[in-house]
């Protein structure tokens, strides 16, 4: 197959999109319609696997604790032998046993989390003692001041952790808790999801990389991929480069055909409008006989962005997100589209942003198309019981990259409408959040 082999003529263009620029929320179900949880490996515990999705539920196979321990240090009585004289028989400490039991009139002295003899039923703290007794290296007897109930400061075999217990859910996001679960479970293997592997392509012929020294006069350095890996890396997904492909076809398809051969996403800026080389659809579908299942979003920013669907040269599924050129466009369209896809394709039960509500301390004006505001929380003005959003800068424009300086909402504006041409300052709307508060 000879990909990319002829060039397409600009003045077969389109004049206007082919492509009905559907709603924001049908666009979302058509992603995650798509998307579905990927394959599953077996991972040994100790390999301290955070951010990965349990495939499967944990179960308790053993009770925790295994014997009774003491909750503190103090001697092991038996409550209904009441205050008085105790010879201590025996001497427990976190992790050691002992197979005397404690009769009337005896004791076993204790530590916290070590084992609780036969026959005790209730622990006497250090403090509620006194020793009358001793060999100058061991206590032989002490006083017990204090009544004690049966069963005080005991944690009884299994209190913890019962057999049958469910520890973990499946679909739960390992954290650090998660792993010492794990850890208590004695469990030397789990089943997680595997994560889906992304790879980030920018194209544009006046792309430089940015780690260039120079940037000859109408070039420009390349910050969509930088941003977008780094993107990708923060929320747990390990990006692959794929580096920035001229506007040819033919490099086009050669860059497409090699990322398709180790990603399951790929996370292509650039190509999607209706300049002249924007070739990025055409390719999809003509060279690749991928299905374009939107192709313009009725949103701002991010009007073009593109999410095509197909199989190439195996039977595995290939996710294709071509995001506008434009940095902030590309950021955004991100945030919205990527971000949810690949944490429900890793497995994540809850994979969109958590939405809350917010107070702007600013009057906007509406846009005709539903529009994601860049803004932050202001902690200074916390103290109200609505969270107070600050918008990042006055000037939104896609390509003002400034503007998504220390953005950790996303703010949901509605489109303008005759009777709302704006929202007011000290209103109310609903923010995305899409980095730590």
């Amino acid at each position: 197959m000879h990909l990319g082999k002829e060039e397409f003529s600009v003045v077969n263009r389109p004049r206007s999109s082919q492509w009905t620029a559907i709603p924001m929320e049908e666009a979302l179900k058509i992603v995650y319609d798509a998307v579905v949880p990927n394959l599953t490996k077996t991972v040994p515990v100790n390999l301290n696997r955070t951010g990965f999705v349990l495939a499967e539920q944990i179960i308790a196979t053993h009770p925790y604790p295994q014997v009774r321990t003491s909750v503190k240090d103090g001697y092991a009585v038996i409550a209904t032998d009441g205050p008085g004289p105790k010879e201590v028989i025996t001497v427990t400490t976190a992790g050691s046993i002992t197979d005397i039991v404690v009769r009337p009139g005896t004791c076993c002295r204790v530590s916290t989390g070590s084992m609780i003899p036969e026959g005790a039923d209730a622990v006497v703290q250090v403090e509620d003692t006194a020793l009358l007794k001793h060999n100058n290296v061991e206590e032989l007897v002490v006083d017990i001041k204090t009544a004690v109930k049966s069963g005080t400061d005991i944690r009884e075999v299994g209190s913890d952790i019962s057999i049958g217990q469910i520890l973990l859910e499946k679909n739960c996001v390992l954290g650090s808790a998660e792993i010492g679960i794990l850890a208590a479970s004695g469990r030397r293997h789990i089943e997680v999801y595997r994560k889906p592997k992304a790879c980030v392509i920018t194209t544009g012929n006046e792309l430089v990389d940015f780690t260039a020294d120079d940037v000859p006069l109408g070039k420009i350095r390349d910050t969509n991929r930088p941003q977008l890996m780094a993107l990708l890396n923060s929320n747990g997904f390990k990006a692959i480069d794929g580096g920035i492909v001229s506007d040819t076809r033919k490099h086009i398809c050669e860059a497409l055909d090699v990322a398709f051969k180790f990603s399951d996403v790929l996370v292509i800026t650039g190509g999607v409008s209706m300049g002249e080389k924007d070739l990025m659809k055409t390719v999809l579908q003509q060279d690749f006989g991928f299905t374009i299942n939107f192709g313009r979003i009725f949103m701002k920013p991010g009007l073009p962005t593109t999410f095509a669907t197909g199989k190439w040269r195996t039977d595995a599924q290939r996710f294709v997100f071509a995001l506008p050129g434009n940095p902030v466009s590309s950021w955004v369209s991100a945030q919205l589209f990527v971000v949810p896809a690949l944490r429900k394709m890793a497995g994540y039960k809850y994979f969109e942003h958590t939405v809350i509500k917010v107070k702007l301390t600013e009057s906007i004006s509406l846009d005709r198309r539903p529009e994601y505001r860049r803004a932050w929380l202001d902690f200074r003005m916390f103290q109200e019981a609505t969270p107070v959003a600050v918008c990042t800068s006055k000037n939104q424009l896609s390509s003002q990259l400034l503007n998504t300086r220390g953005a950790n909402l996303l703010l949901r504006l509605p489109g303008r409408t005759e009777e709302k041409p704006f929202v007011k300052e000290g209103e109310i709307v609903d923010a995305l959040i899409i980095g730590p508060i």
